[in-house]
């Protein structure tokens, strides 16, 4: 079975047209929190993708949280997300 960040960068690569996707798992520093607690975890993404150009910041992680789905409610409690498109990470 595929790990839980695995499972995120495997949807995000599936569901946007992404040119990078990098991942960091943050759950060990919120260890005893309310949402470390319930089996969620806590992670930075940083998501270069064509499917940001011309959408502002809010857009852009709505559309992240969208291609996650289920993720979102399963194994996510909190998550930071960089969102560029291929011209702005450059």
């Amino acid at each position: 079975m595929a790990s839980r960040a695995d499972r995120i960068v495997g949807e995000l690569r599936q569901q946007l047209h992404t040119e990078q996707v990098e991942l960091i798992d943050d759950s060990h520093l919120h260890a005893g929190h309310a949402g470390a607690r319930d089996g969620r975890g806590h992670f930075r993404v940083r998501v270069v993708s064509a499917d940001f150009a011309g959408l502002r910041t809010i857009q852009r992680h709505q559309l992240v949280y969208r291609s996650l789905g289920e993720l979102m409610q399963t194994d996510i409690h909190a998550l930071s997300i960089v969102a560029l498109t291929p011209d702005e990470a450059r």
